[in-house]
């Protein structure tokens, strides 16, 4: 009874946060909304050449990259008459150990975009929810899909067949051309964008022409800086594994363990493999080579899992094949160039923890598509520029809602020796234990199904003060207090820097924003 009423209390609370977070940052809108410039003089990705070579037979659109963004986007553009010149540095099926968890609201994109078919075939697993454990503890978590088909839930798979299947289904339209090359520059004159330099994968150079390039290369494009300023962060790596013939303590549901130092994941990814991904702070981990990891995943690790999987965990360890990844984060700042856009992890990444990526991109894509489906021809590169910045505004309430819950539910998830980080943690698994709108909201927001950010907002908030009201009742001490303080700071320290590179006002007021309301240029 006195968690119920610290929730309700803390409820109440967050409803009138919203209304003093606008009064602390309404002075710093307008500096949060610009985005700083860049020079580009001072990189070597653009090549200016003369123009003589372009040609009526040159495509619509080039789009660099055929992962799950530049494939998706080379199928949806294509569907609707363009012709697309796709990209790819290595056609040969990836193997990845992220990018294998499609929450449901992504899955209701890839139903948008007439792609949801890329998934059979792959013996990819349905996932309802999760599983939330903490020493020895254990909550379920549902996702809320009580509205919507059955057919409609989370998807995990092998994200190298998942990316096959996109690439197969893009390929296999007459007006797609999908080569394998990898773009060394962007060809660019007066400032605007008209194609790319590339090398063919034997080594010859060519130049692609095309009044729109769409570069969609990955979290390690070497393309970025010249569409944007970025400002990368590295805070863990994953170390993963595939635990063979074994059977997740609940089915058809990822599980996350808040472990000492930090979370643990794990999902179906096949009938008969189950994906586990151990998150190791900082940019260094343990050796593979001389044994380190292996010791390490056995010793610290091993003994915190559910005791369901211990032995299939030993077993991969003893199998070997242990891979790692750098965990990257990096804010959308977009430098609008003409002839030219950025999409996917190459433009925005946020922490893996909440399998948010796939869904962003696909929701960009089919934003994308709406906008650029009024326009019978893509010419007028600074016209299109001008009007494509409304795409930067109108991205952000679901963007910045699924980037700003992986970075703070991470912080959160991470285990600390800080008294008031402790409560926030156990008050984060307790709120969400709690059923209800305690944990069907927040799983509403991790899945893209209902991406608000003044409702990310609250709950983060609610968690926080729910925390200080079990540190209060029944009887309050100065320790507990200055605790609870600490605990609401904390949780400040938290949110707010992620939210302030988001753009405070992109984020809860894009209507403020003029690119808002950019109309199609007249043609």
């Amino acid at each position: 009874m006195e968690f119920l009423s610290a929730a309700l209390f803390g409820l109440l609370l967050a409803s009138i946060l919203p209304l003093l977070f606008f009064f602390a940052f309404r002075d710093g809108i307008n500096n949060a909304a610009a985005a700083p410039a860049v020079d580009s003089k001072s990189t070597n990705s653009a090549v200016q050449i003369p123009l003589c070579s372009e040609t009526s037979d040159d495509p619509d659109v080039i789009v660099v990259g055929a992962g799950v963004a530049g494939a998706a986007l080379a199928f949806t553009l294509a569907k609707d008459g363009r012709r697309v010149h796709v990209i790819e540095r290595d056609l040969t099926e990836p193997d990845r150990i992220v990018g294998e968890l499609l929450q449901p609201g992504g899955y209701l994109k890839l139903i948008e975009l007439g792609l949801e078919d890329s998934l059979k075939g792959i013996d990819a697993q349905q996932v309802f929810g999760y599983a939330l454990y903490k020493d020895g503890n254990h909550t379920r978590l549902a996702y809320p899909l009580e509205k919507f088909d059955s057919n409609v839930s989370g998807r995990s798979f092998h994200n190298g067949r998942f990316i096959q299947r996109l690439r197969e289904k893009a390929a296999a339209l007459s007006n797609v051309r999908l080569e394998q090359g990898t773009v060394t520059s962007v060809v660019e004159e007066d400032g605007i964008v008209k194609g790319v330099q590339y090398k063919t994968k034997n080594g010859k150079e060519l130049t692609a022409y095309a009044p729109l390039t769409i570069v969609c290369d990955g979290g390690f494009s070497n393309l970025r800086r010249k569409l944007c300023k970025p400002q990368i962060d590295i805070p863990s790596c994953f170390v993963g594994l595939v635990l063979e013939n074994c059977k997740l303590p609940l089915e058809n549901h990822g599980h996350v363990v808040l472990a000492d130092p930090s979370p643990i994941l794990l999902y179906p990814i096949s009938s008969t493999e189950v994906r586990c991904l151990v998150d190791i702070p900082g940019q260094k981990v343990p050796s593979v080579a001389n044994g380190e990891m292996a010791q390490y995943l056995k010793t610290v690790v091993a003994p915190q899992l559910p005791p369901e999987l211990y032995a299939a965990f030993i077993a991969a360890i003893e199998k070997g094949n242990i891979k790692s990844t750098t965990n990257r984060s990096m804010p959308a700042i977009p430098h609008p160039t003409p002839g030219a856009l950025l999409l996917g992890d190459a433009f925005n990444m946020r922490h893996p923890l909440t399998g948010g990526g796939m869904t962003v991109a696909l929701a960009d894509i089919v934003l994308l598509r709406d906008l650029l489906r009024p326009l019978s021809n893509l010419k007028d590169a600074d016209a299109l520029c001008n009007y494509l910045e409304s795409f930067y505004t109108l991205r952000k309430p679901v963007a910045s809602t699924i980037n700003t819950l992986a970075g703070a539910l991470y912080r959160v998830f991470c285990a600390s020796p800080d008294p008031a980080r402790k409560e926030m943690r156990e008050a984060c698994f307790d709120y969400l234990s709690l059923g209800g709108v305690f944990s069907s909201g927040p799983v509403a927001l991790l899945s893209g199904l209902n991406p608000r950010p003044l409702s990310l907002f609250c709950h983060f908030f609610a968690v926080a003060i729910y925390g200080v009201g079990r540190l209060l009742i029944p009887f309050p001490s100065p320790k507990r207090i200055w605790i609870g303080v600490r605990l609401i700071t904390g949780a400040a320290g938290i949110i707010f820097p992620i939210i302030k590179a988001e753009g405070v006002r992109q984020m809860f007021f894009p209507a403020t924003v003029p690119a808002y309301y950019r109309t199609p240029p007249m043609q």
